[in-house]
């Protein structure tokens, strides 16, 4: 819009400062206008390429899932459908194929709002519909008294505060400062996600034995976030390991 109503100004000035023929004033007349008109004009009417940098999704840590209807082929693990108006996050899946007839498709969900599990069994090509989700990006600070974790979240800077019943068992892998990803349905967190892998500090283990040069010696670990895993034997305490979290199981050492 600015630069409508600089190309005006320079056409004014133009006009006043050099005599021209009366042939060409009605031209620079016209062009006067034209160019002012532009600069009023509403965003609205600007074509499609000229808006599309206002278009482009934002540099924003969180994303959404789109709520839209699958069937029992689209089911995988992991995958929050929503059922009676709640999450339920798809915890199993097995599919049992019959000699006559279609397929049946048994399903074991975990509700994400309460915590509790199902198990039901679906004919193929039963519908269901996609949870509306957002995840956002946040750290995780401390845990209270009363078992409630606070975050906070990395784009916004609020503080999130969850209770240990949504945490659940994600707790044992949650460490001060821990950057992870929070899960909204309807503007309520309904599951806190860590990252697949992370690296902690063993807190305490068994002292290395001297001289033990066994391969497939193992030995309990506790890890600065309250899990206990199983680690190599030559890994002594205050060290710094990597750990799969899906799994729970040693990954490498990570000095």
């Amino acid at each position: 819009y600015l630069l409508h109503i600089l190309y005006g100004v320079v056409f004014y000035f133009i006009f006043k400062r050099i005599n021209l023929s009366t042939m060409f004033r009605p031209l620079f007349l016209l062009s006067l206008l034209y160019t002012s008109t532009l600069a009023f004009v509403p965003a609205a009417n600007t074509p499609a390429f000229a808006r599309s940098s206002s278009l482009s999704s934002p540099s924003s840590p969180s994303s959404s899932a789109l709520n839209v209807a699958i069937d029992t082929s689209d089911i995988k693990n992991g995958l929050t459908v929503e059922i009676d108006g709640e999450p339920f996050k798809v915890v199993s899946f097995s599919i049992m194929k019959q000699a006559r007839g279609a397929a049946k498709t048994t399903i074991k969900f975990k509700n994400l709002m309460k915590g509790n599990t199902i198990e039901n069994t679906y004919r193929s090509g039963e519908k269901f519909q996609t949870a509306l989700i957002e995840k956002k990006a946040a750290q995780h600070t401390y845990v209270d008294e009363n078992n409630n974790y606070f975050f906070m979240d990395s784009e916004t800077f609020d503080e999130i505060i969850v209770g240990g019943n949504i945490v659940d068992e994600k707790a044992k892998w949650i460490s001060e400062g821990m950057e992870l990803t929070l899960v909204y349905f309807k503007g309520n967190v309904i599951e806190v996600v860590v990252p697949s892998s992370f690296v902690y500090q063993i807190v305490e283990t068994e002292p290395n034995v001297k001289g033990n040069t066994s391969q497939g010696h193992t030995k309990p670990a506790l890890l600065d976030s309250g899990a206990t895993i199983s680690v190599p034997g030559y890994l002594n305490q205050e060290e710094m390991v990597k750990v799969d979290t899906d799994k729970g199981v040693f990954l490498e050492r990570a000095n």
